[in-house]
């Protein structure tokens, strides 16, 4: 089916993406302190290990941190212009980092690098030795735009590499949001059309969107064949963001999303057992699933999940 969005269309399914991204980030930081490794499959760090599977949560208010911050700037973008003007987001990260929201240090550079005057060409290519940075950040933070360009995956696809290169010069970082934003597209198209993809199906869909030189493309591909499989194992192929790189985050959180596509708790659930970067992990997979649930809704974002979230900047239109 061919469509066209209205702007004001896009921009509800771009914030029911975001209210999903936010809430699977603040609540998968509860489960997510630094420098601890978890066991896949550890009941001690599942939500859901209460009596009879009664969800037992943290209390509220669930703090964001960097991922949520930087999606709010994304949305913003969309919301001003309908479209990513690198500069003017380049310049949105570095003026509204907030240090205690958990950013990395080398996000830290970059953006104090942009905010100092040097230009954001430079100053993304400076990463890790002239490599660019290969880290999950630009994925973490695409899932709206996805939603936002639900009509056409491959406006996703130049939007997020858009969006990417500002802060990561490396392909795999670029490729790691261009998947995102493709799965949150094709998810958002979905709920429109009414029909829920197969998981083999919908990431294919992403995988044909990417470069087939890269590892987040050939993880893409694994996490086909590893559908059906249980969490560790599928943990231990593609990994759980505990290494922070676009190659070790994106594959398993799209398998997540793609499993979970109608049920946004036990999308989340299966980050927060997998362990690793639980909270840029919720905050992916959370922001493709609610692209397809909604917020509120029978597998969406619940109403309580939400209130318990920290409320997002007052800058947000």
């Amino acid at each position: 089916m061919s469509f066209t969005l209205f702007a004001d269309a896009r921009l509800a399914l771009a914030r029911d993406s975001l209210a999903g991204l936010s809430t699977g980030d603040a609540l998968g930081e509860r489960y997510a302190p630094p420098a601890t490794a978890v066991v896949p499959g550890d009941d001690a760090l599942d939500p859901w290990a209460g009596p009879s599977g009664a969800a037992i949560l943290p209390p509220a208010p669930w703090a964001w941190t960097d991922d949520t911050e930087m999606a709010c700037s994304v949305v913003a973008e969309l919301a001003a212009s309908g479209t990513i003007d690198r500069d003017r987001l380049a310049l949105a990260f570095a003026e509204r980092c907030d240090a205690r929201r958990g950013y990395g240090a080398g996000a830290m550079l970059i953006l104090r690098l942009i905010r100092t005057g040097t230009p954001w060409p430079v100053a993304a290519a400076s990463a890790f030795d002239g490599q660019g940075s290969c880290g999950n950040g630009a994925a973490m933070r695409v899932g709206p735009l996805g939603a936002y360009f639900a009509d056409s995956t491959a406006r996703a696809a130049a939007q997020a590499r858009a969006s990417a290169e500002v802060t990561h010069a490396h392909p795999e970082g670029i490729a790691g949001a261009v998947a995102v934003a493709v799965a949150a597209a094709l998810a958002a198209r979905a709920r429109l059309d009414g029909h829920r993809p197969a998981p083999a199906r919908l990431l294919a869909g992403v995988a044909a969107a990417l470069d087939a030189g890269t590892e987040v493309h050939r993880g893409l591909h694994r996490g086909i064949g590893l559908l059906g499989r249980p969490l560790p194992r599928v943990v231990a192929a593609l990994g759980n963001g505990a290494r922070v790189t676009a190659q070790d985050t994106v594959a398993f959180t799209l398998w997540v999303a793609a499993n979970h596509l109608d049920d946004y708790p036990a999308a989340i659930r299966a980050c927060v057992r997998a362990g690793g970067d639980v909270d840029t992990t919720a905050a992916i997979a959370g922001a493709v699933v609610a692209a397809y649930t909604g917020v509120g809704t029978p597998g969406g974002v619940p109403d309580a999940w939400l209130a318990a979230r920290e409320p997002l900047p007052a800058w947000l239109p």
